[in-house]
């Protein structure tokens, strides 16, 4: 009889000749071997549901302006804690989307217009405001040689605006998520301890080399030199003094390079059982909501 589990691997269009031949299929992906782990992971049930949001919600607002930075028009999507139309008097929390999305499809995604007002409320979480933002959808958040630069967009001009508005930007949190959550170390490094309250990398798409970020995304960087430039762990030693949170699920393609980092810097958070998707990153938003309010209280 045939197990379920060869049953599953079976159908994972193209794995099912690797499991016919004694299994050596499955343990190639799982070792990394093999592209096709988090495909896996899916079918033996190793990735999580996408769970409901809170049932609290918030209004969001936008800001809009053309960025010098970065070339192009720009969208900063606001998450206020409650149900108040000002930012004024409320530290921020720079959110930094993913490959291939925007500001608004990270809130939409995670429903953050959700998760931060019931961890307000409900939660216990001191009030800060959320600002996701346009990046780019491959950017990595760093400067690029056709003269994109997310990352100066969001301290030349995105901090600028929201202090305008009362934010207080003295120091800011960062959150992120696979591309954002790299990006959310790389504003941390620039920033450094003295402006950045705390800093949450959910998932963060970390590589081994410049060849391998090619493999995964050909945009990702514009060459090994750009590569070494921004790879966080050649400057591990920027990021001392801030508060750091790191998450990454188990089958997702990610974490060897997430265990890395942690066993380098020692930060909160965890590696559990998910994957590279919404049904690992909503469930942790509320400690990660509160990793970055409690800290932004003291700012």
């Amino acid at each position: 009889m045939i197990s379920r589990r060869a049953l599953l691997i079976g159908g994972l269009g193209g794995l099912g000749a690797f499991a016919a031949a004694g299994g050596t299929g499955y343990a190639l992906v799982e070792n990394d071997v093999l592209p096709g782990r988090v495909r896996l992971a899916e079918a033996l049930g190793r990735c999580g549901d996408v769970p409901a949001p809170p049932a609290a919600s918030t209004a969001v607002r936008r800001i809009a302006w053309r960025s010098a930075r970065r070339r192009t028009d720009v969208t900063a999507t606001v998450v206020l804690p409650a149900a108040t139309t000002s930012l004024r008097g409320l530290p921020v929390a720079v959110a930094l989307h993913g490959s291939g999305g925007d500001g608004a499809s990270a809130v939409r995604s995670l429903a953050l217009d959700r998760y931060l007002p019931d961890a307000v409320a409900h939660g216990g979480v001191p009030p800060f405001a959320i600002v996701a933002v346009d990046g780019g959808p491959d950017t990595y958040w760093h400067a690029r040689a056709d003269g994109d630069d997310p990352l100066g967009m969001i301290v030349d001009e995105l901090l600028p605006r929201l202090r305008g508005q009362g934010a207080r930007t003295g120091r800011i949190g960062a959150i992120g998520w696979s591309m954002g959550g790299y990006g959310a170390l790389v504003l941390a490094r620039r920033l450094g301890a003295s402006r950045t309250a705390a800093v949450v990398a959910s998932s963060p798409a970390l590589f081994a080399s410049y060849e391998d970020a090619r493999r995964t995304n050909a945009r990702s960087f514009d060459g090994a030199a750009d590569f070494a430039r921004n790879d966080v762990f050649h400057s591990l030693d920027a990021l001392k003094g801030v508060p750091i949170r790191v998450d990454c699920g188990t089958s997702d393609p990610f974490a060897p390079m997430v265990r890395k980092l942690r066993g380098r810097i020692h930060p909160e958070g965890s590696m559990g059982g998910g994957c590279h998707d919404g049904g690992f990153w909503r469930p942790r938003l509320p400690a990660q909501l509160a990793f970055l309010g409690h800290h932004l209280a003291g700012t």
